[in-house]
């Protein structure tokens, strides 16, 4: 295992007698995931501590959970998909997206659960309608998965774009919906554009998945990215007169929800949303 600027190198980061509690990725340098859990935790008066580890490997991670005694763990990219062939079970809505981010240990039987896609739409329905509109998922990976598969179940109309034709047609053909080829965004009609994808994500702020002059056609843009607050994409797409917003309440809900199914206890998730604020105003927004 590797140390990072947010990873312990070491085991030995967990000390004492409380719940233990992680994320596991590579890299988890950018990740504001202990200062979110570590927040609630405290004002859940419970006896916790969260880290983050880089990893090489998903069987590293698993093996960590179990040596360890792990209560439960975030799982954020690459090891999405991966890590779920090493799960003693995995929810079915995970299984369906194909994307655990969420492990529970119970008494040594890890289960797996996808909190992404709920997180979304849970944030998304305080901002727009999601039955009936259509919504253009760019990407084809974990998280495109899970957006695509909660819209779905919310009566959304998702059309996948990517890339790679082969990975959006894939997808579009797993859930039974329209996709496109990155390059014919230009005729698309939709409500709302969701990046899925980490492009621009901190540190690479600079990156975009979409030219600027291709964004006015849509009225709304969110990005799933919460770091840096206010990406590139969305600049861009606020200055071609688009409504826009960003990851961190869809971040801040499925961390929510995280705990909820670790402790079966509802977290403070105002408190969680100010945390990650004031850490990203430290951060100068990034």
């Amino acid at each position: 295992m590797t140390s990072s600027p947010n990873a312990d190198a070491t085991p030995e980061a967990f000390q004492g007698n409380g719940e233990r509690f992680c994320l596991f990725g590579n890299p988890v340098a950018q990740s504001l995931s202990p200062v979110m859990h570590n927040a609630a935790f405290a004002k859940m008066g419970l006896n916790a501590l969260y880290r983050a580890f880089r990893v090489e490997d998903a069987p590293e991670a698993v093996r960590m959970m179990r040596e360890l005694g792990i209560r439960g763990a975030s799982v954020t990219l690459p090891f999405k998909e991966t890590v779920i062939a090493l799960l003693d079970e995995v929810e079915q809505g995970a299984r369906q997206i194909g994307a655990v981010n969420t492990i529970v240990n119970r008494d040594g039987r890890l289960s797996g659960y996808n909190t992404d896609g709920s997180g979304l739409v849970r944030d998304l329905a305080e901002w727009l309608p999601i039955r009936g509109k259509t919504f253009i998922i760019l990407g084809a990976g974990g998280a495109a998965r899970a957006a695509v598969f909660a819209l779905l179940q919310g009566g959304g109309i998702p059309v996948v774009v990517n890339r790679t034709p082969g990975r959006a047609q894939a997808l579009a053909d797993r859930f039974g919906c329209r996709w496109s080829p990155l390059p014919e965004i230009a005729r698309l009609h939709a409500d709302c554009l969701i990046n899925a994808t980490p492009s621009g994500m901190f540190p690479e702020t600079d990156r975009t998945p979409l030219e600027g002059k291709l964004l006015g056609r849509f009225p709304h843009v969110m990005d799933m990215i919460y770091n840096p607050a206010k990406t590139r994409l969305l600049r861009e797409a606020e200055a071609a007169g688009c409504a826009v917003r960003s990851g961190l309440g869809m971040f801040v809900q499925q961390g929510a929800e995280q705990i909820r199914l670790w402790t079966g206890i509802e977290p403070p998730r105002d408190l969680m949303r100010r945390a990650v604020l004031e850490r990203l105003g430290e951060n100068g927004g990034d």
